[in-house]
């Protein structure tokens, strides 16, 4: 790591910044912001989520790890998801986030959540990209082409783990300004032109302060990221400042209960000038917390009949989407499902 300091103080960062700006920075017309300011959302996903980044209003993306969970999530009403690296190496692998997963778990499970409904916009982690330049570009090509909306390259190590444990290291700021430049390229030569959405994420805050995080962030919108993500703000004041320092880049934070950053709200991280709020491990600690309940009462009283709470399997496989499908065989002359 060619960089250190230990101090978390948002300090005079605005200097530091300036020294670091590029004389080159990188623009690309066809996605300036004001370009997805009027008419309707659109039904690309990627292109809906720049529209809703260009208009007013906080993003909410709360973290989902599996179908059920992205069912819930838009049963609910959120018109965006966030699928975390945590959550899917958790629950297809059973494993921590410890750099476990793959590219192709990511991929698979991109693929099949963007799927459910292709017009709202999946935001993915893609962790460090999944190797050197060339990997990162597959990435970016191999989640674009499964639907998803965009993601998040991180500048942890390789063997990285999640960004609200401690030990964490990062790598140079060269290395990942060139994670970063990789995506934005492979982004840019997708024919037809693609709205996918580069986030640049840096969990440097907690090994190497928060001078250092602003300023990787800084330099990685100069390089075409078009949101940054600081992992592990651990307070109001110090979000305000990142807001601050990177305006007019839009900002993301990232919420996990006992973990770095405060239980925001998002009303409050609308206020305090985030503009893409998520919730990573929303969906995997609410159910571990439900089926760890449920495993316990069925070992105890012989019977799920509780813990069902009157769903029985129609109405289980209604929230799975059960009526659309019916409804689709229906149309293309299938009798099949007439009785269900």
């Amino acid at each position: 790591m060619a960089h250190s300091t230990s101090s978390e103080s948002s300090g005079s960062v605005d200097s530091l910044i300036e020294i670091e700006t590029p004389t080159q920075l990188y623009y690309n017309a066809r996605l300036d912001p004001q370009n997805y300011l009027d008419g309707p959302l659109s039904a690309n996903s990627a292109t809906r989520l720049r529209q809703m980044l260009a208009r007013p209003g906080i993003v909410v993306a709360p973290g989902i790890c599996d179908g059920i969970s992205a069912r819930c999530a838009l049963e609910a009403g959120f018109d965006c998801l966030y699928q975390s690296g945590a959550a899917t190496t958790a629950s297809r692998l059973g494993q921590p986030d410890l750099a476990v997963a793959t590219l192709n778990d990511f991929v698979e499970a991109g693929s099949m959540v963007s799927s459910i409904n292709p017009s709202v916009p999946v935001i993915a982690d893609a962790d460090t990209g999944f190797g050197g330049p060339i990997n990162v570009a597959r990435t970016v090509k191999q989640y674009a082409r499964a639907g998803l909306a965009g993601l998040h390259i991180e500048d942890q190590v390789q063997t990285k783990r999640c960004g609200h444990l401690m030990g964490k290291q990062v790598v140079s700021r060269e290395e990942f300004l060139t994670r970063i430049r990789a995506a934005v390229q492979a982004r840019d030569s997708i024919p037809g032109g693609s709205d996918f959405v580069i986030i640049g994420r840096t969990d440097s805050a907690q090994v190497l302060g928060m001078e250092e995080a602003i300023i990787r962030l800084k330099l990685a919108a100069n390089a075409g990221a078009d949101v940054c993500f600081i992992e592990g703000v651990k307070s109001r004041e110090l979000l305000e400042t990142t807001v601050a320092a990177l305006s007019p880049t839009p900002v993301l934070v990232n919420v996990i209960s006992g973990g770095l950053t405060p239980s925001f709200t998002y009303h409050e991280a609308e206020q305090w000038g985030a503009k893409i709020i998520i919730f990573s491990l929303v969906s995997c600690v609410a159910m571990v917390h439900a089926v760890r309940a449920a495993m316990h009462s069925l070992k105890k009283t012989g019977t799920d009949f509780t813990t069902a709470k009157g769903m029985d399997p129609k109405a289980f496989f209604e929230v799975m989407g059960l009526d659309e499908v019916v409804e689709l065989d229906k149309r293309a002359g299938g009798s099949a499902f007439q009785l269900i």
